[in-house]
């Protein structure tokens, strides 16, 4: 199991369903927590998925993201 966590800036509700939706399509994701008033998306995956990987699927919806890291 790996848990990454990423800064990502969001303004509103859509914003973190449009994260939440990407990173549900990814195989290996266990779970997602996502907090709009902190800014912070937390993955939870098989050690198969890298962290690059889920950087990218971010990266994809539009959003900035200000730092990432590996817990």
């Amino acid at each position: 199991m790996a848990v990454y966590e990423f800064e990502v800036t969001m303004t509103c509700e859509g914003c973190v369903n449009a994260v939440n939706r990407v990173l549900n399509r990814l195989d290996g994701v266990q779970k997602v927590g996502i907090s709009l008033e902190e800014q912070k998306v937390e993955v939870v995956t098989d050690d198969s998925l890298e962290y690059q990987t889920v950087y990218d699927t971010i990266a994809k919806t539009g959003k900035k993201i200000t730092s990432g890291k590996t817990l």
